[in-house]
């Protein structure tokens, strides 16, 4: 049994890791499937698990737990506690129930369903962002990517017009992180849904708060208002990934121009493209915090009780032993070859992952089709946060 001491360890301050992650948790993945995390100075080491089958394999572990610690919670008023814990913090039969009641509204039919009024939300964003060109040239991040998961958000749930751009500033502000606007964002946020909530019981509509309100399981357990508002904030903080996954998958576009052309001329094959794009260059690069419930062994090393364990999912998602050429951008790569954790796996995989692939694959065929000629207005090191184009 390897010890502790024994362990690689990661430093997320260092340059190298921050400049090519997938490369740094690469190297570390062959010399070993478990390593040590710095991720907070002054917090204890997170372990974390590098290679696909054993992250696949704790993903789904009831022996790994997320739990509130896993979270770092902001400060905000008494009235919106009751609305904070999520269902990304529940385990066991509490997760499972509220899953079973919201999963129909969350399937792949469902997203498909939604395909046009997503492609409507995508042509306005980029008739606008096209009136933001100076010279020719945009910034794609916040004109595009950042509002487009809101605006989705907002057309399915049911948020009035009227409401909408504040509900942008919303979006924007959780998706930047902690800090100020980001506590002082989610009282709104609350408000809103309820009031949502409430319309859509006097009057019902095509979206996702009628569905869950008419939900109703096998032995007729409903879901309250309260896990409805609970929901409702869990789309807002969980349903930002579009933002980056489309900035990054344009970037690696224009920087493979075969694998655009192929997809510019066939886009059927998008559906495919986004999963390799979620692969190879995914917003999440590590999982979401489990804890060990208990002394347990992973990959050979003891890990003792309440400590904090993370999956790689930039190292797991380039694994040689999973993936053929898992260095190489490959948007033909059949999707039975590409079993990508970009949604994380097990009880917690992503709930909205089928609204995020379809988003994704309507925003980049718009851009493909709209600009078959676009570049890139900047270096690639230039862009490690926005996008320009």
């Amino acid at each position: 049994m390897i010890g502790a001491s024994e362990m690689h360890e990661i430093d997320l301050t260092d340059a190298e890791v921050i400049r090519n992650p997938f490369a740094a948790y690469g190297r570390v993945r062959e010399e070993s499937p478990l390593a040590r995390l710095q991720a907070i100075p002054g917090i204890d080491p997170w372990w974390v698990v590098t290679r696909h089958e054993q992250a696949r394999a704790m993903l789904s572990d009831p022996r790994f737990e997320i739990r509130s610690d896993s979270f770092m919670r902001p400060d905000v008023p008494d009235d919106c506690l009751p609305y904070m814990r999520t269902m990304s913090e529940m385990n066991g039969q509490e997760h499972a129930r509220m899953r079973k009641l919201v999963a129909p509204a969350f399937t792949p039919r469902r997203a498909t369903d939604f395909r046009q009024r997503i492609e409507s939300i995508v042509e306005g964003l980029l008739d606008a962002t096209e009136a933001q060109a100076s010279d020719g040239t945009v910034d794609l991040l916040p004109h595009f990517t950042r509002p487009l998961p809101m605006d989705v958000i907002c057309e399915w749930v049911g948020i009035p017009e009227s409401d909408r751009m504040r509900w942008r500033t919303y979006g924007a502000t959780v998706a930047g992180g902690a800090g100020p606007d980001f506590a002082m964002a989610i009282p709104g946020i609350m408000d809103g849904a309820k009031a949502a909530i409430a319309h859509r019981r006097d009057d019902p509509g095509d979206d996702l708060l009628t569905d869950l309100i008419t939900a109703q399981a096998d032995d007729g357990d409903r879901l309250t208002d309260t896990e409805m508002v609970t929901l409702v904030w869990h789309l807002v903080m969980a349903g930002q990934t579009p933002t980056n996954l489309i900035a990054n998958a344009v970037l690696a576009l224009l920087a493979h121009p075969r694998q655009r052309e192929l997809l510019r001329d066939d886009p059927d094959l998008m559906p495919g493209a986004v999963e390799e794009l979620m692969r190879w260059c995914g917003p999440t690069l590590l999982t979401i915090p489990r804890y060990t419930r208990e002394d347990t062994e992973l990959c050979g090393t003891r890990v003792s009780e309440g400590q904090s364990v993370v999956a790689s999912v930039a190292a797991a998602n380039r694994d040689p032993r999973v993936f053929n050429d898992p260095d190489e951008l490959d948007v033909t790569r059949p999707k039975g070859e590409n079993p990508h954790l970009g949604f994380a796996h097990g009880p917690h995989f992503c709930l909205g992952a089928s609204m995020a692939r379809v988003q994704t694959q309507v925003a980049l065929n718009a851009l493909l089709r709209r600009y078959p000629d676009l570049t890139l207005a900047s270096t690639p090191d230039e862009l490690r946060a926005p996008c320009l184009l």
